[in-house]
């Protein structure tokens, strides 16, 4: 067991795992703020359908989009000539795809306990436009910090992406839950446990950061 924690081929993965996992949610968090600032500043039925849409989209299982993406890269696909598909980048495309809905799921629930006097407030001080945009998102930094978790936390363990859009190539796009897969058919469990403990650690650390966010949500509003 000890052995295989100071595996450099199992640092590797780990590193992959979390550099993919990392550029999937700033990536997927641009799109996520912007859809879930947008929808926030609606009313109406634009508002009620823009969320509508969002929790539907949550509901997609991961091997559609994953094949959804995968015949958009792959050599037949509209995108195939970019020859994408066994990249890290198709595993952060399919990540993205997957988690906007979820960061933007999350914002919008947070954005609506913001008090309406910080737009007010804002307003009131000359903010408009771009300006206005800027501070409505520093103040709510809480929220937003939250969501990249949040996000942070489903991709870094999500799998079926991550096999069918990076195909567990040794050294270039294996991941911890493919290794895992793979390791455990393969009957090395002692590389399938440490890698998921390693796992376990993420999984709490991120959980425990959300949690402590979200106990100081109550900050957010005031100037």
């Amino acid at each position: 067991m000890v052995s295989s924690f100071f595996n450099a081929e199992l640092y590797q993965i780990v590193w992959t795992s979390v550099t993919i996992a990392f550029y999937s949610v700033i990536v997927s968090g641009i799109f996520g703020i912007l859809i879930a600032f947008i929808i926030d500043n609606t009313h109406g039925i634009v508002n009620k359908t823009g969320r509508a849409i969002l929790n539907s989209l949550m509901a997609i299982p991961t091997v559609v989009i994953g094949l959804l993406v995968y015949s958009a890269i792959s050599r037949s696909g509209i995108f195939g000539g970019f020859s994408l598909l066994y990249s890290p980048l198709a595993i952060i495309i399919g990540q993205t795809v997957l988690v906007i809905p979820v960061i933007s799921s999350v914002l919008l629930s947070g954005f609506s306990g913001v008090d309406i006097r910080l737009s007010e407030t804002l307003k009131t001080l000359g903010a408009n436009g771009f300006t206005y945009i800027v501070a409505y998102l520093y103040e709510t930094k809480i929220i937003i910090a939250t969501a990249l978790l949040t996000g942070f936390a489903r991709v870094v363990g999500e799998v079926g992406i991550s096999m069918m859009l990076g195909g567990n190539i040794r050294y270039y796009t294996r991941t911890m839950t493919t290794s895992i897969a793979l390791e455990t058919n393969k009957g090395d469990f002692k590389t399938s446990l440490s890698l998921a403990l390693i796992l376990i650690c993420i999984a709490l650390t991120i959980n425990f950061l959300v949690h402590f966010l979200i106990h100081d949500k109550k900050e957010i509003g005031t100037l």
